[in-house]
């Protein structure tokens, strides 16, 4: 890494403010007279989740030399640590999709991973629960999607079977996978870092991408410091104290990933999709020292999301939800901070009740205690079909070097070492 760019990400000044009658579609000719610090550099990772890691992990593995930026003053502080820690074994997806192929082939590498490391993770199966006549072709038809996917060891049991295992679930059917598990997302997270910057990779924090240009061919990314942020009005242009010029860009930037394309002025605005937030709450179980389950327990999808569901941590702590609740209204700049509304309300619990009993009749009144929440960067809305994870290369938008990761939502914990390998082998040059 160049030592001049690494003192100007450490000490990045604002040198100049835009008057709030210029027109953004003239900062980059703004930029240019103004003594901006620019920098050239090779790889450039936005977004330290889970999949900006694993990416920037696998391109350093290549020889590259990697920057990863995020907003925040550490990784991972977005969905990547506020969802179920689930390893899925791809059932859910559409054939030859994304997801189905990177959830399959990433839980592979994510497992091997996590024994070769260290990484805390155990098998622990889930069952898929039809608690009515009527789910129960639904159940089958997961059943056949996960095996045209290539899920191994899926069986069909009958109520009494799985009642046998989990004896305080009731249900008609049910379906089990063996493969399913759960991680330390966290240790996950923290051992991808660690082997990124053994690489080379520079991890820099509080450090906000907040749009770019195209010139020349090149992608030149703005750069301020994330609390330079905090008292931003909206009524003026975000002036950059930085410009990077990278050969490659990969965009990972999850939440804000829509939101940040958008402000890369050149790049054709109708290839970015739409964007949803679905926010999910999660509930623990209050007062039991034994957890009822052993597997984990998913009634069958509901719109937005795999339904209000049974995981265990790996200290054994049980845990139900996300359930879904579409939200809007969210700016830019926000988005870039990560500043949602993640407060779980008490009073939510009484939607959760009727759900959960479907599956665990023996729910008392008053076990549920308020957990965490998390938000799904979703590019389908309410009542829409499931999109697929999008990648976008120069082949669909034109701007070479550059990659945009859209709608990576569940399965990208499984997935992420799988998009991460597929990232490296199709666009490093």
């Amino acid at each position: 890494m160049l030592p001049r760019l690494k003192q100007t990400l450490q000490s990045l000044k604002r040198t100049a403010t835009i008057s709030k009658a210029q027109a953004i579609k003239n900062l980059s000719t703004q930029i240019k007279k103004e003594d901006v610090p620019t920098e050239k550099l090779d790889c450039v990772v936005i977004g330290a989740g889970v999949v900006g890691i694993a990416i920037a992990r696998e391109l350093a593995s290549k020889g590259r030399e990697v920057l990863v930026l995020d907003s925040a003053s550490t990784f991972g502080t977005g969905t990547s640590s506020r969802n179920s820690e689930v390893i899925h074994a791809g059932i859910y997806y559409p054939p030859d999709s994304l997801k189905a192929l990177f959830c399959v082939r990433g839980r592979e590498l994510l497992y091997r991973y996590c024994y070769e490391h260290g990484v805390p993770c155990k098998q622990i199966g889930k069952l898929i629960v039809a608690t009515g006549p009527l789910e129960i072709s639904k159940l089958n038809e997961l059943m056949n999607r996960g095996t045209q996917n290539g899920v191994d060891n899926l069986k069909m049991l009958e109520g009494f079977e799985a009642m046998k295992m989990e004896p305080e679930l009731q249900c008609k059917k049910a379906l089990l996978s063996p493969v399913s598990g759960i991680v330390d997302s966290h240790s996950l997270m923290l051992s991808l870092v660690g082997e990124a910057e053994n690489n080379g990779t520079t991890f820099s924090y509080n450090s906000t991408v907040i749009g770019g240009h195209l010139e020349g061919n090149c992608l030149h990314l703005y750069i301020v410091e994330s609390k330079d942020l905090e008292n931003w009005n909206g009524d003026y242009p975000l002036h950059p104290e930085l410009v990077l010029v990278p050969k490659l860009v990969v965009n990972s930037a999850g939440l804000s990933s829509l939101a940040l394309a958008k402000r890369f002025h050149g790049l054709d605005n109708g290839i970015i999709p739409p964007g949803f937030f679905a926010r999910g709450c999660y509930f623990t179980l209050s007062s039991t020292k034994v957890p009822p389950f052993e597997h984990l327990i998913y009634p069958i999808p509901e719109d937005g999301g795999l339904g209000v569901h049974v995981t265990l941590d790996l200290d054994g702590q049980l845990k139900f939800g996300p359930d879904v609740e579409w939200i809007d209204g969210i700016d830019d700049v926000s988005s870039f901070l990560n500043k949602y509304d993640y407060s779980v309300s008490a009073s939510r619990a009484e939607r959760f009740y009727p759900e959960i009993r479907k599956y665990y009749p023996n729910l008392k009144d008053g076990s549920l205690q308020p957990g965490y929440s998390g938000i799904r960067p979703k590019i389908s809305g309410p009542r829409q079909s499931p999109i697929d994870f999008v990648i976008q290369g120069e082949d669909i938008h034109g701007v070479p070097g550059l990659v945009n990761l859209f709608g990576i939502e569940s399965p990208g914990l499984t997935a992420s070492m799988a998009i991460a390998e597929h990232i490296a082998s199709r666009f490093l040059k």
